[in-house]
């Protein structure tokens, strides 16, 4: 329920001065009763708002803003802002100095890593901690980033302007304090045991009992405050998952009772001492679900669950929200269900009260950014809704410190409808900081002096991005349907980009408060055909939203449908039976506002026959009717997939039949179901759609093998890193290639020594990116192709073999997939993305990764005979692996980093007969 005493949030405009060309910016702001005593002075205390209403702004403390240069450099080697592995000097002043900057953006809740006491520098790893995932001590502020007086301040500060704190916590592990070299013996864990005695600040933790963490002792080995494990080579195995160590990190015993009163007592001192409003618990997958019933609910006077704590001091609904890294396939659930047990108990009683969502995530990216069916997305929507039983307290997001930024592989336009799509579903949309300056650096620094951050602070309230994301949370704030209401999907397209429509629904009985939401995932202009709202027709719906400017109100036609072109990569947003908005979105540049549907025209009918089959294996005729329209009329379209770039016209006869063969060369996937309509463009009418598949033949075109143990890069020098998870693995070493194609669809088998996913990545493998490198042929006549060429190699401080330029390329990674033009590529620029990614298929029993690129994604070449592949290993973990001269346990050896390509082995250089 949503808490009387908060106070109202209220949309102001900013003065049109500051806003762009026909916009309105719009900036909220929030009187602070609840947050202030009788004096004015902030609390440290207030009661929980209702958290499905909150908007979270996620920040990397170190990476944001440093308030006092003073903790800076400590003198442990852990700082240089020059380096992503060191400290950047972030503190808790800095962030308090930029809230007005992060509450202008329309974020009401800030979530900070973790403030905790850390271990700053990791021999064994070769980083350090400015991230505060590593602890030695759980109840002290870190240094490098003030005081426990700085934390309070900053919670005042919050809570003085309508805002809460959320503090990351870690409960599965401290840092990397010992490890185990050159074997492991469950029964002596002492046996292989070694400490990271160079550890700074300290070599173990200095908080009891954690301190107790070296099985030699004997108290210590008694004591059973860790598991005593080397690290997890498989996250497919349960006891590896819940039991070993996690990247080299010490991994507590949470089965033990003073390891759960400790952990208890810790995290309620944060609660009762800074004000904390919430937990997001990190890596929440590795310890036990009933771990945390214990956590929030145990009823020990010394050390009471965190809810207890948190109600102690007036919070009736703090949030606990975990981390479980799972994302699934298009069309499963796995991993939701496994979210979903970290929330509800098999008893159906409640455990975390949310999750965050991954499985969006993933959905998110692969749909927007990646040029993914739109019915993927559709179909998560709904399965979050049946499987979830609190979906609107899971945090949603599409990017974090762990993954990608969005924009290192989607554009601006996908970026803006992802956030758009996070505003207007169930969940509580999270910004991670830098999201709304455009960053393509994962961690890189929002203030001049930190690391990535082009020497300049960063604090650009006037960026677009900013602004566009500042009118989505004003949207959500000014119509509570969008974080309280229940979607139910529309449209989408099963075959490609395109059409993705949903409707939200008032939960309460009677309410009659609605809205639609509509995007057009494509690079292109696509037809919403049908669409279906269960209105009377010449009902009218009233626009609320338009990513590229408030659009015009719609009309529902005769039929009780809605038909109407949408432009490339909208995202439009209308309200049922409210009045017209006066709030208009930002305009992308050089964008036109989105055209007008046109009414429909009462009278014109359009049909098509039923089909001879409803799977083909080559071109077949469609025919069908037209009745009603006026003379003149233009031609009407047949549209496949919703795609306009290519519609065939049709005239039709006297009787108003017409006939139109369709060309499948483009269509290669058996198992998509494709649509086809009939399309009216001067009417606005569209017939009813008909099914259908198309199964064409993959001719093989290339089968090279490629030598083995020539994975030591260009001069024979390098060498994988010294973490065991490559080892004898040799991820790298790329052993065959296999081509085929089909139309324009390039397939591309790749067979490596080993493929492991021991770090359990979205696309199943890990620890090996592959680069492709795409020569497109000669037009036809044998002249050469025109598109933009290259023979620089982004990123790889390298040069395509003599003789060759690529037209695209393919980095694909566990975790990444992205596909790009050589349209304004350097040594430096990845290039034009194209949104059209690969699919990735995985069969470990081979150890091959299989990529299809779909025509439309190399520019539907009417050949492939004459084009040129080439194909290269690494790694990739935000930036392609760092090269050292000597092998570290995340670093390749043996090169200069300066100045050496980064291609552990490659494949010759393929030529299509």
């Amino acid at each position: 329920m949503q808490n009387p005493r908060r106070s109202p949030l209220l949309v102001r405009p900013v003065a049109a001065a500051r806003a762009a060309a026909g916009a309105i910016v719009f900036v909220l702001c929030a009187t602070s009763a609840a947050g202030a005593g009788a004096a004015g002075v902030a609390k440290l205390h207030v009661p929980s708002p209702d958290w499905r209403d909150q908007v979270i702004y996620f920040v990397m403390t170190d990476r944001f803003a440093d308030g006092d240069q003073r903790n800076n450099d400590l003198g442990a080697g852990e700082f240089d802002p020059r380096s992503g592995r060191h400290f950047s000097g972030g503190d808790l002043r800095g962030l308090r100095s930029r809230l007005g900057y992060i509450r202008g953006l329309g974020a009401t809740a800030l979530w900070l890593t973790p403030p905790v006491a850390n271990q700053w520098t990791d021999p064994l790893g070769g980083y350090t901690g400015y991230h505060g995932y590593w602890a030695e001590h759980f109840t002290k502020v870190d240094r490098h980033l003030g005081t426990l007086a700085d934390y309070q301040a900053l919670s005042r500060a919050l809570h003085g302007r309508g805002m809460y704190l959320v503090q990351d916590v870690v409960v599965n592990h401290t840092g990397n304090f010992f490890a185990y070299r050159g074997g492991w013996d469950a029964a002596d864990p002492a046996r292989f045991y070694v400490t990271n005695a160079d550890s700074k600040p300290v070599p173990a933790p200095t908080q009891a009992p954690f301190n107790l963490n070296d099985p030699r002792r004997a108290a210590d080995a008694r004591a059973g405050i860790y598991h005593w494990t080397p690290d997890v080579s498989d996250y497919t195995d349960k006891n590896q998952e819940l039991n070993y160590q996690m990247a080299g990190l010490d991994d507590l015993n949470t089965d033990n009772p003073v390891v759960r009163r400790a952990l208890r007592k810790s995290f309620g001192h944060w609660i009762r001492s800074a004000g904390v409003d919430a937990f997001r618990i990190d890596t929440a997958f590795y310890v036990p679900p009933e771990y945390f019933l214990d956590f929030l609910h145990a009823r020990d006077k010394a050390a009471p669950g965190i809810a207890l704590v948190a109600r102690q001091t007036g919070r009736r609904q703090f949030h606990v929200f975990g981390e479980g890294f799972g994302i699934d396939k298009p069309f499963a659930d796995e991993q939701a269900k496994k979210i979903e047990r970290y929330m509800t108990g098999p008893d159906g009683k409640p455990v975390l009260p949310g999750m965050l969502n991954f499985p969006l995530y993933g959905a998110l990216g692969d749909v927007f950014a990646r040029g993914r069916p739109s019915a993927e997305f559709g179909d998560r929507i709904q399965r979050m809704m049946k499987l979830h039983a609190r979906p609107h307290l899971m945090p949603t997001f599409v990017d974090n410190h762990d993954l990608d930024r969005f924009l290192a592989g989607g554009s601006s336009a996908a970026l803006q409808q992802a956030l758009l799509a996070i505003f207007t579903l169930p969940g509580i949309p999270t910004i991670y900081y830098g999201t709304e300056q455009g960053f393509t650096e994962q961690r890189g620094a929002m203030f001049a002096a930190g690391c990535a951050s082009g020497g300049r602070d960063r604090f650009d309230p006037s960026a677009p991005l900013y602004r566009q994301i500042a009118q989505m949370s004003a949207l959500r704030r000014a119509h509570r349907l969008f974080s309280r209401g229940l979607p139910q999907v529309l449209k989408s397209n099963a075959a490609a980009a395109g059409a993705l429509a949903w409707r939200m629904d008032a939960v309460a009985p009677g309410a009659g408060d609605s809205a639609l939401v509509v995007f057009n995932t494509a690079d292109a202009e696509t037809l919403l055909d049908n669409l279906d709202l269960g209105l009377a027709p010449g009902t009218r719906l009233r626009a609320l939203f338009g990513l590229d400017g408030l659009p015009a109100d719609l009309t529902v036609g005769a039929n009780g449908r809605v038909s109407m072109k949408l432009p490339p990569r909208a995202g439009l947003v209308w309200k049922l039976n409210a009045q017209r908005s006066t709030a208009a979105a930002t305009l992308r540049p050089g964008a036109a506002p989105p055209p007008v549907a046109p009414a429909p025209v009462a009278g014109t009918a359009l049909s098509i026959d039923a089909l001879a089959s409803d799977r083909f294996d080559g071109d077949f005729v469609v025919v069908g009717s037209a009745v009603g329209r006026a003379a003149g009329s233009a031609p009407i379209q047949l549209v496949i997939d919703g795609e306009l770039a290519n519609p065939i016209s049709m005239a039709p006869g006297a009787d108003g039949r017409w006939q139109a063969r369709i060309d499948t060369a483009q269509l290669v996937d058996p198992e998509t179901r494709h649509e086809v309509v009939a399309w009216d463009p001067s009417a606005g009418v569209a017939s009813p759609a008909r099914s259908f598949y198309v199964a064409r033949a993959w001719a093989p075109l290339a089968d090279v093998e490629d030598p083995a143990g020539d994975d030591r890069g260009p001069g024979g020098d390098y060498v994988y890193p010294s973490d065991p998870g490559w080892g004898a693995n040799r991820q790298m070493d790329l052993r065959r290639v296999q081509v085929s194609g089909s139309g324009g669809a390039l397939r591309l088998a790749l067979t490596t020594n080993k493929i492991t996913n021991g770090w359990s990545p979205q696309n199943g493998f890990d620890r090996v990116a592959f680069t492709v490198y795409v020569e497109l042929p000669p037009q036809a006549g044998g002249a050469p192709n025109n598109a933009p060429s290259a023979s620089v190699m982004p990123m790889q401080f390298a040069q395509l073999p003599a003789g060759m330029r690529w037209h695209y390329r393919l980095r694909v990674t566990g975790w990444s997939n992205t596909l790009s033009s050589a349209e304004g590529a350097s040594a430096s620029h990845e290039g034009r993305l194209v949104a059209q990614a690969a699919q990735i298929a995985v069969d470990r029993a081979s150890n091959t990764v299989t990529l299809t690129l779909p025509p439309g994604a190399l520019g539907r070449p009417a050949t492939l005979s004459g084009a040129k592949i080439y194909i290269t290993t690494w790694d990739y973990d935000g930036g392609y692996r760092a090269l050292s001269p000597q092998a570290q346990p995340y670093s390749i050896g043996g090169g200069d980093p300066a100045s050496d390509a980064r291609v552990m082995d490659d494949s010759a250089v393929i030529v299509l007969p």
